[in-house]
Formats: C-alpha cells, sequence, structure tokens
C-alpha cells in the first residue's frame, strides 16, 4: 500500500515524463505491479465483451410498461412477456427490470423554522409491553416537544385511550407552564376522526381541550412525516437513550426516572440549531412565549353509563368494582382517572376504589359487603315472618307488640319460628291468643305457655337433642324397631330350680 504522494509521483512520472513502468520501478523500488495498480491501467485497458440475450427483444416493451406502471412487480412483467413467447428465466427478467425501472426522483425538503412558543408536536411512541399480574398491558409514552427549544414532555401510560391522551396534554401544559399557539398531530384516531382532503374532523374531545386552553390544533399532510420530525427524533432518541436497559417497577416509578433523566440529560444537551446554549437555556428563554394557562385543568377522567347485573358490581376495564346493594339493576355513572374509579348515582359519590391495570380481580369495599350481608339476613327474616304470618291468624297483633317493646323483630322471628317447628301452629296461635289476652306479649310468655300445656298432656319433659351438623349424621336415617320384642323378654317364664342341687352342694368334686 503506497501514500497519496506516492501515487501522485507515479502518475506524474508515467503520463507527463512518459517514463517505462519498468523504469518507474526501479527508481522508486517498488515492483511494477505496484506501479500498474497506481496507474489503474487495467481498469482503462480492459475491453468489455458484450453478449447477447434473449430479453433483447423485450427491452423496448418492458420499458415502455414501466414508465406506464413504475411500481409493476417484475414476476407480473415475467409473466406478460412469458405470454409473448419469452422463454427464459424469471431471474434475467428482474435483473433487467432492475435496470429499466425509472428511479424515483430525490425530494428536497425546506428546513422548517418556528418561532419561540408558536409550535409544538404531539405524537404516542410504542414501548413493548408490560405484565401487571395476570394482564398484559402495553407500554406507551405520550409525547409533547417545543419545536424551538425542544423542550420535552414525556407521560408513560399503560393504553392510549383518549382519557390518557387527554391526560398528557394536561401533564405537559402544566409542566410547560403554558401552551403552544399551534399543536401538530399525526393523523391520530384520538385527534383526527374523518379526513377528505383539506375538510377534516377533529375529535370533539381534542376540541374541548383546544378551547379550554386556546391552542389550535393542525394535523400533518397525509404521508409527510418529516413536518413533524422533531417529535419522531425525540421518540427515536428517548428510545435508544433512556429506555433502553432501563429497569423500573411500574409506571409511577418509569415516570419518576424519565423526570430525573430529563434534568440530568435530555435538557442538558445542546438545543439543535443553537449550539451555543442547551435545550433547558433555549426553554427559558421560550416560556414566557407561552399562552398563560386557565384557572382550572381540564377534566379528562372517563365517564360512562352503567347498570350492575344481579350482583353489586361493575365490570371496568377488565375487573369488577363493588357498589352498594341498593343500587343492583339501577342506572348508575362510572368516573375512571388512571388510578381512581368512581360510582356516582344521581351526581353523588357512592363508591370509590383504587383502579386496577390486573385483569379478572374483584375490587370491593366492606361497607357494602357487610351491607350486602345485613340486606341478607333482613331478607331471610322477612322471609320467616310472611310464614309466621301466614301460619299463625294472631302474629301480626303479636309483632306490633314487639315493636311497641322495641324488641328487634328479627330475633322475635327466629325465636317464634323455633316454636312453631316444636310446637306446631294450633298450640304456638293459641299461645299467642293467651298472652294477648293476659297483656302480656313476650317471647318468655308464649314459651311457658307451649310448656305449661304439654306438661299437661306429657308429664315426662322433653330433652332436647343437639346433633353435630356434618353430613354423615345430619343424612342419617335410623330405622324404628318393634319394642313388644323387648316386653316378650321380661314377660318370659323362669325356670324352676331343682330342689336337688342343694344336696350336692358340699360334696368334693371326684
Amino acid at each position: 500500500m503506497i501514500d497519496e504522494a506516492k501515487r501522485a509521483e507515479i502518475r506524474r512520472l508515467y503520463y507527463a515524463e512518459h517514463w517505462r513502468i519498468g523504469t518507474i520501478a526501479s527508481e522508486l523500488s517498488l515492483h511494477p505491479d505496484t506501479v500498474r495498480a497506481a496507474l489503474e491501467t487495467p481498469r482503462f485497458g480492459r475491453r468489455t465483451i458484450v453478449r447477447s440475450s434473449a430479453l433483447d427483444a423485450y427491452a423496448d416493451f418492458i420499458r415502455a410498461t414501466l414508465d406506464q406502471y413504475p411500481k409493476l412487480r417484475a414476476t407480473r412483467i415475467h409473466e406478460m412477456i412469458a405470454a409473448r413467447g419469452y422463454a427464459g428465466s424469471v431471474a434475467q427478467t428482474r435483473r433487467l427490470v432492475r435496470r429499466l425501472r425509472p428511479r424515483p426522483k430525490a425530494e428536497a425538503y425546506l428546513r422548517l423554522r418556528t418561532m419561540p412558543g408558536e409550535e409544538a408536536q404531539v405524537d404516542w411512541g410504542h414501548f413493548g409491553k408490560v405484565k401487571i399480574g395476570r394482564a398484559e398491558r402495553p407500554l406507551s409514552a405520550f409525547v409533547m416537544v417545543l419545536s424551538w427549544s425542544r423542550a420535552i414532555h414525556v407521560l408513560f401510560t399503560l393504553d392510549q385511550t383518549m382519557e390518557s391522551f387527554l391526560r398528557g396534554h394536561v401533564h405537559a401544559f402544566e409542566y410547560f407552564g403554558g401552551s403552544a399557539r399551534t399543536l401538530l398531530y399525526d393523523n391520530l384516531k384520538t385527534a383526527v376522526l374523518a379526513r377528505q382532503g383539506q375538510a377534516i374532523q377533529f375529535h370533539p374531545r381534542l376540541l374541548e381541550l383546544a378551547g379550554h386552553y386556546h391552542f389550535m390544533p393542525r394535523p400533518c399532510a397525509v404521508a409527510r412525516g418529516n413536518e413533524k420530525g422533531r417529535v419522531e427524533r425525540q421518540i427515536r432518541f428517548l428510545r435508544d437513550r433512556f429506555f433502553a436497559a432501563r429497569h423500573f417497577r411500574d409506571v409511577e416509578d418509569l415516570n419518576a426516572q424519565f423526570v430525573r433523566w430529563r434534568s440530568e440529560w435530555a435538557h442538558a444537551r445542546p438545543c439543535p440549531g443553537e449550539p451555543d446554549q442547551t435545550v433547558a437555556a433555549s426553554f427559558l428563554e421560550e416560556q414566557p412565549r407561552l399562552l398563560p394557562l386557565p384557572e382550572h385543568p381540564f377534566e379528562c377522567d372517563l365517564v360512562v353509563p352503567k347498570t350492575s347485573g344481579k350482583t353489586p358490581y361493575l365490570r371496568f376495564d377488565r375487573n369488577d368494582y363493588s357498589i352498594p346493594p341498593e343500587l343492583v339493576r339501577k342506572p348508575v355513572t362510572l368516573v375512571a382517572s388512571h388510578d381512581t374509579v368512581r360510582v356516582l348515582d344521581q351526581g353523588v359519590e357512592v363508591a370509590r376504589h383504587a383502579r386496577s391495570y390486573d385483569r379478572r380481580q374483584v375490587i370491593e369495599d366492606p361497607r357494602h359487603i357487610a351491607a350486602l350481608v345485613a340486606y341478607k339476613r333482613e331478607g331471610r327474616a322477612a322471609k320467616g315472618r310472611d310464614r309466621l304470618l301466614t301460619v299463625l291468624p294472631h302474629a301480626e297483633v303479636f309483632f306490633m307488640k314487639m315493636i311497641e317493646r322495641e324488641v328487634p323483630l328479627a330475633q322475635a322471628t327466629a325465636q317464634l319460628t323455633r316454636l312453631l317447628d316444636d310446637y306446631g301452629a294450633i298450640q304456638t296461635d293459641a299461645a299467642l291468643q293467651a298472652v294477648l289476652e293476659r297483656d302480656t306479649p313476650s317471647l318468655a310468655s308464649v314459651a311457658l305457655w307451649l310448656e305449661q300445656e304439654r306438661r299437661k298432656r306429657h308429664p315426662v319433659p322433653r330433652v332436647p337433642l343437639a346433633l353435630p351438623d356434618r353430613p354423615e349424621v345430619r343424612d342419617l336415617r335410623v330405622t324404628p324397631h318393634d319394642l313388644e320384642r323387648y316386653d316378650a323378654l321380661t314377660n318370659a317364664p323362669q325356670e324352676q330350680d331343682d330342689p336337688h342341687d342343694d344336696e350336692h352342694d358340699d360334696e368334693e368334686p371326684s
């Protein structure tokens, strides 16, 4: 390998002084092949042999076809010329099409310049998926960058819903201390609902946000991603410099790490176009030019009407949230933020839960469960009272006396039901009539009257038998036997004693 000075000397001696290659090699102590390589004589002296091809007859047809259809595939062109008699391989056709296909003209782009506070660019970035319990959620980043200073704000979320999109705007405006006059969007579904030429239909919620913060939304042209190149480069910068090989516990931790990284690295780098100052310094210069913030932030919670089924739970985002049991099968309003789920009944909050991003989880309020248990107990007591009122004619008056004496109806219903099961409907109702006539309406008086009447009929007291609540005992069935057999055994005649047995009692055995 020789340097450029030696190469220039060889070419001067050969082309200007007309020295022979051997003379130059001897004078400069080089190999003749090195001299020839420096002169590049083989490249100019080599003869090129052009061979004819069967495709030559179809070259004009292929060229005319490509002029009319520049993006037509080579395989389709091969089928067209094969139908016209070409018998060669598709590989030859591909080589010729590659050589004849017209090259698109490279487009030149103007360098876009903006004034301080004039424009900000917005876009979503995709950063894979994260595992939360049994659920797998997409990890996305809402990115907003000020076009003049390149100041950036990022909010990592677990979805790309309209609510997260609006929340990213609110957080960015609060960090910047204001809003740019124009916000440039790609043709996102959360920004543009429909587009036909210059007619653009923005999302109504985005228009509400724009009216609240006084900015003008503007989508970039179709297939013109270069118009929002600043935010595209920021997303690539974020992916390569911040997110790569980074560990985090959850989304909140990832957002906190970004805030530290932004001040230490992203805003500490030189500002593009202004290498003499950092992004942080440019941002301080641009911040006073932003539109001032309104007095109150924009409400970006999700509000949806809901109706529960037969259980006191509402299904939202793959999880179930408890509600008061009295709201079952009634219309309510669910309001969801990124960390809270609230339930409203006619504008009044009746439930509040921490939002879960897992799936198939049941999030319960202990007060709702306690109310449901009490409701079920009252329901069982009401069913018991209905039974008593049906079979006992004097039960209604007796219950009114219990209410006057402030005796819990559930307790009175349970004890009276046990007496009904033990003594029957006729005796129990007679006891109620008796205690009402004596003006001693109490459960103890009813039980005493029933016991006294039973003793008159059966002097032997009844012994309650408490069996364990186990299936093998509860379901046991005892077959009753005829007790006359035992009487026959006790009444059987006894054997007569042998009088001679006493005579042998004193004899010794032989």
